[in-house]
C-alpha cells in the first residue's frame, strides 16, 4: 500500500524512456504516477463507453464528527 490508500504497482519501462517521461512530466508540471493514472482512467472510461457499461457511482467521503468531551469543572 502507498501511503495514499491505493496499492502499488510494478511497471517495466526502460531506462531511458523512463527518464525521458519524467523530463516530459516535469515540463508539463505533473508527476509519472499522476500521468499514468490519468491516462488509464481515461483510457478505461472510453472503453466502458463503447460497451455501454455505466461507470461506477463516484466514492463519497465519509466525514466523521467526534463530540468534544465535556470539561469537567471540579
Amino acid at each position: 500500500m502507498t501511503t495514499k490508500g491505493t496499492p502499488g504497482r510494478v511497471v517495466r519501462i526502460d531506462d531511458e524512456t523512463w527518464a525521458a517521461y519524467g523530463e516530459l512530466c516535469e515540463a508539463e508540471g505533473t508527476s509519472r504516477a499522476d500521468d499514468l493514472r490519468r491516462h488509464a482512467h481515461a483510457r478505461v472510461a472510453a472503453w466502458r463507453k463503447e460497451q455501454g457499461i455505466e461507470p461506477p457511482a463516484p466514492k463519497r467521503k465519509v466525514v466523521v464528527r467526534r463530540k468534544k468531551p465535556a470539561a469537567d469543572n471540579d
